[in-house]
């Protein structure tokens, strides 16, 4: 079984400057299927996870759809600025 939320930490710490305000959260969902996944830092650091056009962030998501398939579970990414 995947850790998701170690991957995706694993995934966004090197691309963060403030890497102590990073945490990522996993929220309970309606359907068994799905994983929602907070993303949570400083602005700028959200705005550097998000990218130009949004090409990071879906890249992120990308890779953690990736990461889901051999579990058939669906990946959602939400990322929050404090």
């Amino acid at each position: 079984m995947v850790d998701y939320e170690k991957t995706v930490l694993d995934l966004v710490r090197p691309i963060v400057d403030d890497k102590n305000s990073l945490s990522v959260k996993v929220m309970p969902s309606l359907d068994d299927r799905e994983i929602l996944l907070y993303i949570y830092a400083n602005s700028d650091d959200v705005a550097r996870l998000i990218g130009r056009k949004g090409a990071m962030a879906s890249a992120i998501r990308q890779m953690m759809s990736v990461a889901s398939r051999k579990e058939d579970k669906r990946v959602t990414i939400k990322f929050e600025s404090y």
